[in-house]
């Protein structure tokens, strides 16, 4: 039996309220993200991402209480990344309601933080965020960024993404820093790269722009696929999305 794909919408949390850009630059506010969430639920998502983007200490407390609300009126699963550094990290976001955990810049610090992560949860619990972008003096063509895609983290896509999963990371929530809110399409070639190097699920992300572009990703291998601001704004609906992934023959749940 085919593993139907997955229709992720992700919330760019920043301050308690979703937000979306380009590049991670010029935010606007999207709404509530607890409000968006039960949109979401009831339009048949299958997961909802939540990225707490300003995940510095002083507004943890913030993101907890949303994810803790949002648990609470969503019955979907919930994954939540930004600021996750290790082990008590994730421990406190499983308590409050999420039912995986995204790590990327903790992971690129302290590659340990993997090991010990899955160790503790199992390894269906932590999903490595990658934000990738074409770097062509990497031996695969793409490197790894933080701080939004700004700062090259010089390390190559590919390495990475093999080291993370043999360290145990579940899944991959790939997303392409050239095409993120550009609306043209996912990088397919990003796509395929990662999914020949590994055995997990891959979450493509990045550039979708119409309900075709969902459907190309997951012809390029993408397990499920996610976008924020196309779903916020109504461009394209869940529905949709799921309409012509089965209507190109995909499995959707």
């Amino acid at each position: 039996m085919a593993i139907a794909i997955r229709v992720i919408p992700c919330l760019d949390v920043h301050n308690g309220r979703v937000v979306k850009g380009v590049n991670f630059r010029n935010l606007r506010d999207a709404g509530d993200p607890v409000e968006l969430s039960a949109r979401y639920g009831a339009e048949g998502a299958d997961e909802v991402v939540f990225l707490d983007i300003s995940a510095s200490s002083e507004e943890r407390a913030t993101t907890y209480d949303v994810v803790t609300r949002t648990a609470e009126t969503v019955f979907i699963p919930l994954c939540v990344g930004g600021g996750v550094r290790g082990v008590a990290d994730v421990d406190r976001l499983l308590r409050v309601g999420a039912d995986k955990v995204g790590i990327n810049t903790g992971a690129i610090t302290r590659p340990e933080a993997i090991d010990e992560i899955t160790e503790r949860f199992g390894r269906q619990v932590l999903v490595l965020s990658l934000d990738a972008r074409r770097e062509p003096d990497r031996p695969s063509g793409f490197g790894v960024t933080t701080h939004g895609g700004r700062t090259s983290a010089g390390l190559d896509a590919l390495e990475w993404v093999r080291e993370a999963v043999d360290r145990g990371a579940g899944e991959i929530l790939l997303n392409s820093m050239d095409a993120d809110g550009t609306t043209e399409g996912f990088d397919l070639e990003l796509i395929e790269a990662v999914k020949a190097e590994v055995d997990v699920p891959v979450i493509a992300s990045g550039g979708a722009g119409t309900a075709a572009h969902f459907v190309d990703a997951a012809r390029a291998g993408a397990d499920a696929v996610l976008a924020a601001s196309v779903f916020h704004y109504g461009t394209v609906g869940i529905t949709e999305v799921k309409e012509a992934l089965s209507a190109a023959g995909f499995t959707v749940r």
